[in-house]
């Protein structure tokens, strides 16, 4: 596992690990996946949206819900969950494989993303949307702008969305890294409960490991 590596082999691990987030976070925004703002970023390349390709087009989409959400800042839930991904495409638009984490250019636009995710929670959606959650837990994410415990709160609303062991050891992994115990505990149960029986004791001794990723070797990037 990531968590058992060491040295260069680890940081080597680490970049792929960013290439998979940005594949399964760019491909949620590629796709629109779990958006209800017509167009995703397939749009934007078959002229989708008023034409235009790449950012222009992804930049032009930004503009349009910015002035949603500032004209009804308490109602703009479908424009905030577009902005999530759209500024998060945007910040992985700077990515590479060689870098092993986000540029300090993309930083603005993770922020920007991440304050979207913040004021749609804090509209109090009666479901939160878990496709829209696995696209800030990138954000949050320490490779990302390294906020553990949003990230924590990312990955509950997933599990508790999905409820499979994949999910709840996902969730304990960002909770350990939030020093959250208690909620690592509850998930590390529920991943050995969920999971069947012939699998239950590889499930708890991962689910251990995950517990502690200091001891394992693995330290957020800072």
């Amino acid at each position: 596992m990531l968590f058992d590596l060491q040295g260069k082999r680890r940081r080597v691990v680490q970049a792929t690990y960013l290439t998979l987030a940005v594949l399964m976070g760019g491909g949620l925004v590629f796709f629109g996946i779990g958006s209800d703002v017509q167009g995703g970023l397939s749009d934007a390349f078959s002229g989708g949206n008023g034409g235009g390709g790449g950012n222009e087009a992804l930049e032009r989409r930004i503009e349009r819900n910015e002035k949603k959400v500032a004209a009804a800042p308490q109602s703009g839930e479908a424009a905030r969950k577009a902005l999530v991904r759209d500024y998060y495409q945007l910040a992985v638009a700077q990515t590479s494989q060689e870098q092993g984490g986000f540029p300090d250019d993309a930083k603005a636009d993770l922020r920007k993303a991440a304050a979207n995710w913040r004021a749609y929670l804090a509209a109090e959606p009666a479901k939160p949307d878990a496709s829209l959650a696995t696209v800030a837990l990138q954000i949050f994410d320490p490779l990302a702008l390294n906020k553990p415990k949003e990230a924590q709160e990312a990955a509950r609303v997933v599990a508790e969305t999905r409820n499979n062991t994949n999910a709840y050891l996902n969730l304990i992994q960002y909770a350990a890294l939030a020093k959250d115990t208690r909620t690592a505990d509850l998930a590390a149960q529920k991943a050995v409960d969920l999971a069947p029986k012939s699998e239950r004791k590889a499930v708890k001794a991962q689910a251990d490991q995950l517990k502690n990723p200091q001891a394992a070797g693995a330290t957020p990037q800072q």
